[in-house]
């Protein structure tokens, strides 16, 4: 496995025996010897490795390696020294360096490492080639609808996906969190690494810190051993904090810490360690009430609601719902290896009627019971479970945005009737504000009175 190698090293014959070691193995090798002038090349070529001395006229090797380290992460770097110690050698790994060679060289040792970092890397790349295929396959859940919200919410999740942003997410349980959350993952620069959903309201609060921020050894009785937490596992990738209002407050200042400095300290150490990982939270609660009532901080709050979407809930949207299904169904043909065409329109008219209080979770589970029930073909009424059918039966005429239109004023005409024309207890039963109410009933044609 040849590739693009800068050799930094003072000593001329000993650079210039290296250098033509490295071309006879087929590397295209360029050399420096001081740091200042490793640097300058680091910035102009594209390496695929460095391998440079530690002591060095200019710019020492870490100096080397930390600046290769900032401008291009994926550049193997090792470190060769006669002036050995520990203490340099976990400075160098810390750093970043991927190996440490004593001299004097061995250069058979040399080539063989060089040869298993470069074999070593190239698997990590098609490692990744082959995420990345097989997310464009099978992608899991995208955001889907029409509606001009969640139109509004695809452009957002486009512009802040790019960017180290922290994001809070905000909606009813069953609206589609993880799922924008998952899509600013993969659209961001860090797809090819992890993303680790951590749900704050499963973890007992007694096990939290130590699985969110890890341990050393002896920090409590059965550690005996240290452990990575979450934080660290999630190196190079996003971690979804579910459920953040949950968060005891005794753990919101370390989390605190760790968006503002980078820097998680594990149970029992005094050491913080750097991680490198994007957060993106949500919540079904008011956060600001919460901050308010003095159960979360204020400064957290903010840390976290760098950028805000809010999503919401599928009775405000049911627009979104033929599409929805649409899409539901093509996932769950793919997984059952069924092929349903979808649902008739009577089915339709009845998914269109309903409240789903358990948003686009409970419409997946509809519609992922009646797939296994069915005859393969078309979801129909009988599929559904009967606690699903609506009040009463809505006759719907012309296309479908007049089908739309006509469901949804005749929901806000029962649900008005039923309040005795109380708006305020009216928006309240649909989870509307006031002025939503009113707009709606603007754009349908209600009568305000």
């Amino acid at each position: 496995m040849t590739g693009t190698v800068l050799v930094v090293e003072d000593q001329e014959t000993a650079r210039q025996s290296l250098c033509e070691l490295l071309r006879e193995e087929g590397h295209q090798v360029y050399e420096a010897a001081d740091g200042r002038a490793a640097i300058k090349q680091a910035d102009e070529l594209d390496l695929d490795l460095v391998l440079t001395d530690l002591v060095l006229p200019g710019a020492d090797g870490l100096a080397v390696l930390k600046h290769v380290r900032e401008v291009s992460p994926q550049t193997l770097v090792v470190l060769m020294t006669a002036h050995a110690s520990v203490e340099t050698a976990i400075e160098a790994m810390r750093l970043g360096a991927q190996d440490y060679i004593l001299k004097p060289l061995i250069f058979e040792e040399v080539l063989r490492k060089i040869h298993h970092l470069m074999n070593h890397r190239n698997l990590a790349w098609e490692i990744q080639v082959l995420r990345r295929e097989i997310n464009r396959h099978f992608a899991s859940d995208q955001p889907v609808g029409r509606s001009q919200v969640m139109q509004e919410i695809l452009m957002l999740i486009e512009k802040v996906a790019p960017t180290p942003s922290t994001v809070l997410i905000t909606g009813e349980s069953g609206a589609g969190k993880e799922v924008v959350a998952r899509t600013i993952h993969m659209q961001s620069p860090r797809k090819d690494n992890v993303f680790l959903p951590v749900n704050c309201s499963a973890i007992p609060e007694t096990l939290l810190e130590s699985q969110l921020f890890g341990y050393v050894k002896g920090a409590f009785t059965g550690a005996v051993g240290s452990q990575e937490g979450l934080f660290q596992r999630a190196r190079g990738g996003t971690i979804f904090l579910d459920e953040i209002g949950e968060m005891p407050l005794s753990l919101q200042p370390k989390l605190l810490r760790v968006i503002e400095e980078k820097k998680v300290l594990p149970v029992g150490s005094n050491n913080p360690v750097h991680v490198d990982v994007r957060i993106l939270a949500s919540t079904n609660r008011e956060l600001k009430e919460e901050v308010e009532a003095g159960r979360f901080r204020g400064d957290l709050y903010y840390r976290l609601n760098v950028i805000g979407i809010h999503i919401p809930p599928l009775r405000e949207r049911r627009e979104d719902i033929p599409l929805l299904v649409e899409h539901l169904i093509h996932r769950h043909n793919l997984e059952m290896k069924k092929n349903y065409k979808g649902v008739d329109n009577a089915t339709m008219r009845t998914l269109m009627s309903l409240l789903w209080k358990g948003n686009v979770r409970e419409l997946d589970n509809v519609l992922e019971r009646a797939m296994i029930l069915g005859n393969g073909e078309w979801i129909t009424s009988a599929d559904l479970p009967g606690e699903e059918a609506p009040e009463k039966e809505v006759s719907l005429n012309g296309n479908l945005e007049e089908a739309l239109r006509g469901c949804e004023k005749n929901h806000l005409e029962r649900i008005l009737e039923k309040t005795g024309g109380d708006k305020k207890r009216a928006a309240e039963i649909l989870g509307f504000s006031l002025s939503t109410l009113y707009r709606k009933m603007e754009k349908l044609g209600l009568d305000f009175d």
